[in-house]
């Protein structure tokens, strides 16, 4: 569990730097309440960006963004009305992109951010 963690953290480093090089504006980091959490919480082109960061160290199980369900889709957007509550000058436009993340000896080799999830 830990090393899962530790490459969450990573990921989530990695996919901040490529999503502010992006143009995003990073609000939130690991947005938690009762309903679950989201990863990165930006703003871009004046669109609330939810964000899912899948990290992964091999393909064994698929490419990153493949792990990404439409059962977590649907839980991002309920914990995203509720980080939205008490917050009326946030964009009325919203999205949820994926960034994916592949490793190799800790370095990222494959890198790519998925918009309108």
């Amino acid at each position: 569990m830990a090393n899962t963690k530790v490459l969450g953290a990573r990921g989530e480093s990695y996919a901040s730097g490529l999503l502010i090089e992006g143009g995003y504006k990073i609000i939130a980091k690991n947005f938690k309440c009762k309903l679950g959490e989201i990863d990165l919480i930006a703003i871009k082109d004046n669109v609330l960006v939810f964000v899912e960061v899948k990290t992964r160290k091999s393909i064994k199980y698929g490419m990153p963004e493949e792990a990404v369900t439409q059962r977590k889709l649907w839980k991002i957007s309920k914990v995203g009305e509720f980080f939205r509550k008490g917050r009326a000058s946030l964009p009325k436009k919203e999205r949820i992109d994926v960034v994916s993340i592949l490793l190799e000896r800790g370095v990222p080799i494959r890198t790519k951010i998925i918009q309108s999830y």
